[in-house]
């Protein structure tokens, strides 16, 4: 396993399993992303691999718990927002679990499971490996929909 001087692992590929949290085993994903990805891409890769819309605030939950201070914040007011930060720097263990808690009035969590971490010397767009189940975001929007 290549570290630098800084502990970095940014030459890295990250295998995640992403599971909804209510949903069991019944719905996941599993996918790859570099450590060279920012905690922002990381987001989107997950949110577009649910079928979510991306426009709500969120924050990586390093301990699991909402809101808590061991967290990655996005702030789309600032250009120093958390979730700049690269995957490869935030020293990500195998077997580790933290959270992705997206919109804060839904309150979707997101529990990320690293399953494997290992050297790559060629930089891969992320990618779904495998895929089960699906949920929807707004689910009671279509019955609202269809009452008017």
């Amino acid at each position: 396993m290549r570290k630098t001087g800084r502990g970095d692992r940014m030459g890295m590929i990250y295998t995640l399993k992403v599971y909804p949290k209510g949903y069991g085993t019944s719905v996941y994903r599993v996918m790859k992303i570099s450590g060279e990805e920012t905690l922002e891409r990381l987001c989107e890769v997950i949110l577009d691999s649910f079928d979510f819309s991306d426009e709500h605030l969120y924050e990586f939950c390093m301990d699991n718990r909402m809101y808590s201070r061991n967290s990655y914040r996005f702030d789309p007011e600032s250009r120093h927002s958390s979730t700049k930060k690269k995957i490869g720097q935030i020293g990500l263990r195998e077997k580790q679990k933290f959270s992705l808690h997206y919109d804060f009035g839904d309150d979707w969590m997101f529990t990320i499971n690293v399953q494997n971490i290992q050297e790559d010397s060629d930089r891969t767009e992320p990618y779904i490996v495998k895929s089960k189940g699906s949920i929807e975001q707004y689910p009671d929007w279509d019955d609202e929909w269809e009452e008017e």
